[in-house]
C-alpha cells in the first residue's frame, strides 16, 4: 500500500508500471526520507502524501511518527488548524505522547484559544513528563504569546428541541383577577431548528505582555416559525495583560438580542476575566461583569445585571479532566417583581476514548424574586436543574471539522406557572476536530 501511494506521488502516469517495480520494496526509512526531502524542498503537498501513506502502516509507532512530522511541517507552514488535527490524531492513539500534546497546545495558542491550550498543558503534566519535555513546559508562556493575530471559530448543527421558547405547558394561568387562557404561541413549542455560532477576533500587540483584542461573536437558533428565532450578536474591545502565571482581561462591549425578528434587548457591559495557573494540573478562572440592560419590549425589566463566576479546572490524567463552577447573579429592575438574586453550581467532566471525546455536565441554580409580580400575587422562587452530555467523533472528521452530538435537559420548577417548564434538546452538527 505504501509503495503504491508513493508511486502516485513520484511518477507520471505513463511511467507508473516501471516505477512500481523500482519502488515496491521501499522501506519505512526510505519513505520517511522521501517525505523529509519533499519537505526540505518546500513541496508540502508531496510530503503530506508520503506522511499520509505512512499513517497506514500497521505499526502504531510509525503511524504516530508520521502524524507528528506532518503536524510539525504544517505548523512551520503556519497551517495551524491542519497541524492541530495531526497532533490530535497522534493523541487519539497515544494519549501519553507528551510532546504531541504540547505541540497541540501551541497550535491552540496560535489560533487564539488560550483556555484550551492551557487545558492541554494541564493534561500533559498530569501524565508525567520526560526530562527533555519538562523544560519545554517551563517556557509555555512564551508559546502562548506567539499567537495568531486574526482568527475565529464556527459551528453549525441541526437542533431538534421540545421547548424552543422555554415556555410552560399549562393552558390556564391563575391570576389575582381571573384565570388567563394562554395562546398556543405562549405555550411550549417543539420544532427542528438550525443552531449556528461563531466568533472572530484580532490581536494587536502593545508590548510583550499586553495586547489589544477587539472581538465580535454571534449566536443564532433559527426555526421555520420565524417568530421564535433567537439571535444575539456582541461586539467588544478588551486588553489582555499577561504575567507568568496569570492573564487579566478587562473589556467593554455591547450585546444585541433579537427574538421573533424584533430587537428584544440591548446590553452594555464591562467585564474582567482572570485566569491563574494553580500547580501543574489546574487553573482557576474568575469572571466578573456589570451591565446595563435595556429591554425594548418591557421597560419594567430595565436595570443593572452583576455577575460573578469562579471556576476551577483540573486534569486527572492525560485523557480525563473536569471542572466545577460557582456563580451568583444580581439583576435589578424598574419593577421589583422582575428583580432577582440567583446562584448556582455546575460540574463538568470529560474523557477521551480513542478518537472520541465525551463530556457530561450537570448544574443546579436557585432564583429568588424581590417581590411579587403583578397579576400573580407571588414572587419568583425556582430551581433550575440542567444536564448535558455529548461527544465529538474525530474518526469522521472532514478537513479540520468533526461531527458532534449534544443532548441537553432542563427542568425549571417555579412558584409561578408562567416560568415553570421542562425542555429536551439535541444538537447534531460540525465543530472543530481538535
Amino acid at each position: 500500500m505504501i509503495a503504491a501511494i508513493a508511486l502516485a506521488l513520484t511518477a507520471p502516469a505513463q511511467e507508473q508500471t516501471t516505477a512500481a517495480t523500482r519502488m515496491e520494496n521501499l522501506s519505512v526509512v526510505e519513505m520517511f526520507s522521501l517525505a523529509d526531502r519533499a519537505r526540505a524542498a518546500n513541496r508540502i503537498d508531496d510530503a503530506i502524501g508520503f506522511y499520509d501513506a505512512l499513517m497506514h502502516d500497521p505499526n502504531p509507532d510509525i503511524r504516530a511518527e508520521a502524524r507528528f512530522r506532518k503536524g510539525m511541517m504544517l505548523a512551520n507552514a503556519r497551517r495551524y488548524r491542519e497541524a492541530a488535527v495531526a497532533f490530535r490524531s497522534v493523541l487519539d492513539e497515544k494519549p501519553d505522547a507528551a510532546r504531541a500534546r504540547l505541540e497541540l497546545a501551541r497550535m491552540l495558542a496560535a489560533i487564539g484559544d488560550e483556555r484550551a491550550a492551557r487545558r492541554e498543558l494541564r493534561q500533559v503534566q498530569a501524565s508525567g513528563l520526560p526530562s527533555d519535555v519538562a523544560a519545554t513546559v517551563g517556557q509555555f508562556d512564551q508559546i502562548l504569546r506567539s499567537r495568531k493575530r486574526v482568527g475565529g471559530s464556527f459551528e453549525v448543527a441541526l437542533a431538534p428541541d421540545s421547548n424552543i421558547n422555554r415556555a410552560t405547558q399549562a393552558r390556564l394561568l391563575d391570576t389575582i383577577i381571573a384565570p388567563v387562557t394562554l395562546s398556543d404561541d405562549a405555550r411550549a413549542k417543539s420544532e427542528m431548528g438550525l443552531h449556528a455560532a461563531g466568533q472572530i477576533y484580532a490581536r494587536v500587540p502593545l508590548s510583550d505582555s499586553i495586547a489589544l483584542v477587539p472581538r465580535a461573536a454571534g449566536l443564532a437558533n433559527l426555526y421555520r416559525q420565524s417568530e421564535f428565532d433567537d439571535i444575539s450578536a456582541s461586539a467588544l474591545v478588551g486588553v489582555e495583560w499577561r504575567r507568568q502565571q496569570d492573564r487579566f482581561s478587562p473589556s467593554l462591549g455591547r450585546t444585541w438580542r433579537w427574538y421573533g425578528n424584533k430587537l428584544y434587548a440591548r446590553t452594555d457591559a464591562a467585564a474582567l476575566d482572570w485566569l491563574h495557573v494553580v500547580g501543574k494540573r489546574a487553573q482557576l478562572i474568575i469572571t466578573a461583569s456589570v451591565s446595563r440592560a435595556d429591554y425594548l419590549q418591557n421597560d419594567l425589566q430595565d436595570g443593572t445585571i452583576a455577575d460573578l463566576g469562579i471556576s476551577i479546572e483540573r486534569a486527572v490524567s492525560s485523557r480525563v479532566g473536569g471542572s466545577i463552577s460557582l456563580s451568583v447573579t444580581r439583576q435589578s429592575a424598574r419593577d421589583s417583581g422582575y428583580a432577582t438574586w440567583a446562584g448556582g453550581v455546575t460540574g463538568l467532566g470529560w474523557r477521551e476514548i480513542g478518537k472520541t471525546t465525551l463530556f457530561l455536565s450537570g448544574g443546579l441554580r436557585r432564583t429568588e424574586g424581590d417581590a411579587a409580580l403583578f397579576l400573580f400575587g407571588d414572587r419568583r422562587r425556582e430551581w433550575l436543574v440542567t444536564g448535558r452530555a455529548g461527544a465529538t467523533f474525530r474518526n469522521l472528521k472532514v478537513g479540520t471539522f468533526a461531527p458532534y452530538v449534544r443532548v441537553t435537559y432542563e427542568r425549571n420548577a417555579s412558584s409561578l406557572q408562567l416560568y415553570d417548564y421542562s425542555r429536551l434538546a439535541t444538537e447534531a452538527g460540525l465543530t472543530r476536530a481538535f
